[in-house]
């Protein structure tokens, strides 16, 4: 609920929106946005002043393909011991999840960061160990800093599910499936990227773009800012969450990712191969990219569908359905039962539908 002085703001704010009488649809790229609009009711007070807003592909496990979770999967049949964040360890494939290959016996554990399998790894300097790197610019330059370390075990290695936004704006655009009148930008990236990043984007599709924080007010304001662009005829990138993200960003993190990855193509859930959309390790850390490293292993993975039939996570990744237009949402498809990432994942649309659709202000 808001506290009385927010809903005050909001009621103006939304008042600001209604009295510039639109009718527009905006994208927003984060998980943690998603969560904050549900919570909120927030839908349902900017669909009555004409905005709605589309869920996009903002949450890391839900966009790490079933091929890279079956490579995790694989490796820890294989004797190799695999680390990974918690949300990635129940994410279905048609060879299993990570916790199904742990039941089987094998040797996967759940970290909340890298450095917890890198002393889990130090602990066990005779057998291998892979940490499953996944998210976007705001995690990846965590896993960098290991890598750079002169005690960087030799028994450690980096599965590298990271991903960069710009490049899935832009086929989300050349898709042409959603019409966006505006993007609402995820903050966190943003503290890392600095501002810039997202300035060629907003040049060559004339896309207003607002880059927001993640409270009740953060969005709905990041809203009224993208209608008074719409309103003067403008497509800029303008910094909503100016309370933490700077022009610049951090230039020590994007010094990191620069040092440490290169873009490369590869294929997000529900979309096509994305060129420069993920983050390699470089050849200089060959000897501590899992793909490498476990190259003989990593050969014998199984194929695997790209979605249990029926799921349409994809679908909603792409922002062309709601998670509760999926036939199998609700029935089938639960966070007890899920057939796919969205429903597994804490930044998921469809657990954040499920577990908070009821809620309203």
């Amino acid at each position: 609920m808001f506290k009385y002085r927010d809903e005050a703001t909001a009621r103006k704010i939304l008042d600001g929106i209604r009295a510039m009488d639109v009718d527009v649809k905006f994208m927003h790229i984060c998980g943690t946005h998603q969560d904050t609009i549900v919570r909120f009711g927030l839908e349902e007070m900017l669909n009555e002043v004409g905005v709605e807003i589309a869920q996009g592909p903002g949450c890391p496990v839900c966009v790490t393909t079933s091929k890279e979770i079956a490579d995790a999967i694989t490796l820890a049949r294989n004797g190799v011991t695999v680390t990974a964040f918690g949300d990635m360890m129940r994410v279905p494939t048609t060879i299993g999840s990570l916790f199904q290959a742990k039941a089987e016996g094998a040797d996967v554990r759940i970290v909340y960061s890298i450095d917890d399998a890198v002393q889990m790894a130090r602990e066990q300097p005779d057998k291998p160990l892979v940490f499953v790197g996944v998210g976007f610019e705001t995690t990846a330059p965590s896993t960098c800093v290991p890598l750079h370390s002169d005690d960087c075990p030799e028994n450690f290695s980096v599965y590298s599910c990271h991903r960069i936004c710009p490049p899935v704006l832009e086929t989300i655009f050349s898709l042409g499936e959603v019409k966006l009148d505006g993007i609402i930008q995820p903050g966190h990236v943003a503290v890392i990227t600095g501002t810039g990043m997202f300035e060629g984007f907003c040049e060559a599709h004339r896309v207003p773009q607002v880059i927001s924080g993640f409270e009740p007010l953060d969005i709905l304001m990041s809203c009224y800012m993208l209608c008074k662009q719409i309103k003067e005829g403008r497509a800029e990138v303008e910094n909503e969450y100016t309370r933490l993200v700077r022009p610049e960003g951090n230039p020590i993190a994007m010094k990191l990712l620069e040092e440490t990855f290169e873009p490369v193509d590869r294929s997000w859930r529900g979309f096509p191969v994305i060129p420069k959309s993920a983050l390699a390790l470089k050849p200089e850390f060959a000897a501590h990219d899992a793909t490498k490293v476990h190259a003989d292993i990593l050969a014998t993975t199984p194929q695997v569908e790209d979605e249990a039939r029926g799921c349409r996570c994809g679908d909603v990744l792409r922002g062309i359905i709601k998670s509760e237009q999926c036939p199998l949402f609700g029935k089938v498809c639960k966070p007890m039962n899920p057939m796919g990432p969205c429903m597994v994942s804490a930044e998921g649309n469809c657990s954040i539908a499920y577990r908070l659709g009821s809620k309203r202000l």
